[in-house]
């Protein structure tokens, strides 16, 4: 479990192996909160990501086979849950994809 505070999205790159690549390409909307402060501030999506949660405030990484029982956990309870996207090997290199409606961006 990664809580996406004190990194933002980019925090899960503190408890990853160093030979994987996490791709975040599902993510849920951005709030208007963070698009008012990208308007105001002028600060490049890439940046706002690495600063914000962006409306992420918790992440569970587990098996495949387990996700969709773990969304329904989280439901019956009233919190909104969905996959968010996947870890595969990379090479050798840590690093984190972010596939958005503002670009795509990588992390290392």
């Amino acid at each position: 479990m990664v809580h996406c505070s004190g990194g933002a999205q980019t925090k899960v790159l503190h408890f990853v192996g160093d030979n994987c690549r996490v791709i975040k390409d599902n993510m849920f909307p951005v709030p208007p909160l963070f698009k008012t402060i990208h308007e105001q501030s002028q600060t490049d999506w890439s940046e706002m990501y690495k600063v914000f949660n962006m409306g992420h405030r918790m992440e569970v990484y587990i098996s495949p086979e387990h996700a969709e029982e773990v969304i329904e956990i989280s439901k019956s309870f009233g919190i909104e849950a969905q996959i968010v996207g996947h870890i595969e090997e990379s090479g050798g290199n840590k690093e984190l994809i972010i596939r958005s409606d503002y670009g795509v961006f990588t992390y290392r």
